[in-house]
């Protein structure tokens, strides 16, 4: 409440350089004339002072006569504040009230000004305080206040530590997009955040790489296939539909944020969509785009894709224009045209309601949270994801997810690669759970009270104290004849899977993995490592994606029985027309390995 607090403003200044005060003082009565333009100065004066330099030592040779005594009116020597000459700016850059009134009026107030913190006893007061004693109005609509910039260590930067940035350094390192978009992400603009190379670089590593190879992926494909036309309809892939919708959600959360000033907002989604883009939509889409025929499910594949990497590039624009005209001009201009010249000169992505479906984005997000955590259970098995496993078992939260479960069981099994996906007839079938009070917490909040409160919380049922706390509720608990609620923070629960199972959680949500390895599973294993160093092989050879190869094989006993059994899903995943066991041939890509106790010498050459 500046305005509302105000006390007066010392204006003067005891200095030579800047802005004179515009007030003339009589020598003898002391009365005093503040002069409010060049004309009211020159019919004082009594001659033409429009080319004079309104600066000392020039304007203080400027005198006249006192109207009250006659004698020698001479300008005070001070000067006036600068933060006034800053909150002035609306004005004196039209000249305003002498010109341009019709200009002022149409860029007044600002809808948008932009400064370090330290400003709001400076430049943000003076703009507001001044407009309000002028216009009675405020000066600017919106502001974005920018916190303090630390070294990549969170201290304050210094020339006497030594730990100051260089940006310049970044720049070249980097380049201007990434510098950009760090700053945009890193926090919100009134926090204090960390910069440096590193962190800068960071953004090329994990976003714009991935942006970047999504493209790649979308334009290697395209150049072999010649898509037509690339536009998207409300189809029936499921993850055609789920993009489409998250991709106006995205529009709409975007541009609520710039309309809204809030750049930290305007960015971040943009990242996770990315991610989601490659990680779920093209990984799961790869066969779409491998298959030999085109139809009408490769055509709206390419038309989905096309669509969501056209938007994020006009969405990224105003953060980071560089990539956004780069990968505009390669998926836009060079195949249409008459499309706006550059992505700057397009139009800002509108949200097509009919594609946005709240419900499936909601069933994919479960999904993919269930798929993370089958795979944190594998990690903790120590199970490689190239090796199958017999099943995978979940516990959700609510009936519509059981059934979101039970419409994707294919997907979960594809991506955890196991055999069987089912719902657990209860979390504690995989495991079990222990609860500990946690005494600094209840010790501090109840004080002597925490023993009888620890005891009671240890005597309950403890799956079912649990399992309430992991969803994120209290537990009621009666110690000595009084109730309390008792918080999830404040107590402890460690999961314990059981035999057989690998199991990780996350609050209501269990996925537990059948560990056990039978010779089958073990073969299959093999073979989809066996698959893995032939693609390696292609990416050597430098073959293209549509190349077909012939494979010659020499391995060991149980390698070698391995790929008999999965010839044919290796030869379809690799493009082999031919796969012969023995010695590889003079000049062919040559791979040798050994792994799970197998040994490998395999060739190949495009046919």
């Amino acid at each position: 409440n500046w305005l509302s607090n105000n006390i007066d403003w010392s204006l003067s200044r005891e200095r030579y350089w800047g802005t004179p005060l515009p007030v003339w003082e009589c020598a003898d009565c002391k009365h005093r004339e503040c002069v409010g333009s060049v004309k009211e100065l020159s019919e004082k004066a009594g001659r033409d002072l429009t080319e004079l330099d309104l600066h000392r030592p020039y304007v203080d040779n400027v005198h006249w006569k006192c109207s009250k005594c006659s004698g020698k009116m001479a300008r005070v020597l001070d000067l006036i504040d600068v933060w006034f000459d800053s909150g002035s700016m609306p004005y004196a850059q039209w000249h305003y009230p002498f010109e341009n009134q019709d200009k002022f009026k149409t860029q007044f107030p600002a809808d948008y000004i932009c400064e370090a913190v330290d400003q709001t006893r400076g430049w943000f007061y003076s703009l507001h305080a001044i407009s309000t004693l002028l216009n009675e109005d405020i000066s600017f609509k919106n502001v974005i206040c920018l916190g303090l910039i630390l070294d990549g260590e969170g201290q304050k930067m210094s020339k006497s530590k030594g730990n100051i940035v260089n940006p310049w350094d970044v720049l070249n390192a980097h380049g201007a997009d990434a510098f950009r978009w760090y700053l945009y992400t890193a926090t919100p603009p009134g926090q204090e955040r960390r910069f440096s190379s590193d962190l800068v670089g960071e953004v090329i590593r994990s976003f714009t790489l991935t942006l970047w190879n999504v493209y790649s992926f979308f334009v290697t494909y395209a150049n072999l296939d010649k898509p037509a036309a690339l536009t998207v309809t409300a189809g029936t892939n499921d993850l055609d539909r789920w993009l489409l919708s998250e991709l106006n959600v995205l529009v709409r959360e975007v541009t609520k944020a710039y309309e809204n000033y809030d750049a930290t907002n305007a960015t971040r989604p943009v990242e996770a969509f990315v991610e989601k883009l490659s990680t779920w939509y093209v990984r799961r889409s790869r066969r779409r785009f491998w298959k030999n025929e085109s139809g009408a499910d490769k055509q709206a594949a390419y038309s989905t894709l096309h669509t969501a990497l056209v938007t994020v590039a006009k969405l990224i624009a105003p953060a980071m224009p560089f990539l956004a005209e780069e990968l505009y001009q390669n998926l836009v201009r060079s195949v249409d045209a008459s499309a706006p010249e550059s992505v700057h000169l397009a139009e800002w992505p509108a949200v097509v309601d009919e594609f946005v479906d709240e419900s499936l984005n909601r069933e994919m997000d479960l999904i993919m949270r269930l798929v993370s955590l089958g795979h944190a259970a594998r990690q903790k098995a120590n199970r490689k994801v190239r090796q199958p496993l017999a099943e995978a078992a979940f516990s959700v939260g609510n009936p519509a997810e059981r059934k979101a479960l039970a419409n994707n069981i294919d997907v979960i099994a594809d991506e955890l690669n196991v055999k069987q996906v089912r719902l657990l007839d209860a979390a504690t079938e995989a495991v079990s759970h222990i609860v500990k009070p946690l005494p600094k917490q209840l010790g501090q909040k109840y004080g002597n009270k925490f023993p009888a409160i620890q005891k009671a919380v240890l005597a309950m049922n403890a799956e079912e104290v649990a399992r309430a706390l992991l969803s994120g509720n209290a537990v009621a608990v009666k110690a000595d004849g009084e109730m309390y609620n008792i918080l999830p923070e404040e107590v402890e629960v460690r999961a314990q899977a059981r035999e057989g199972f690998a199991v990780a959680e996350d609050g209501p949500y269990v996925a537990a993995l059948v560990t056990e390895l039978t010779p089958e599973l073990v073969q299959e294993g093999l073979a989809r490592e066996f698959v893995r160093r032939v693609q390696d092989l292609r990416k050597t050879a430098d073959l293209d994606v549509a190349d077909r190869i012939e494979l010659f094989v020499e391995a060991s006993a149980g390698l070698k029985a391995a790929i008999v059994t999965h010839k044919e899903y290796i030869t379809a995943e690799t493009l082999a027309t031919k796969l012969s066991f023995g010695a590889p041939p003079a000049r062919t890509s040559l791979v040798e390995d050994e792994f799970d106790g197998e040994k490998l010498k395999a060739g190949l050459k495009k046919v």
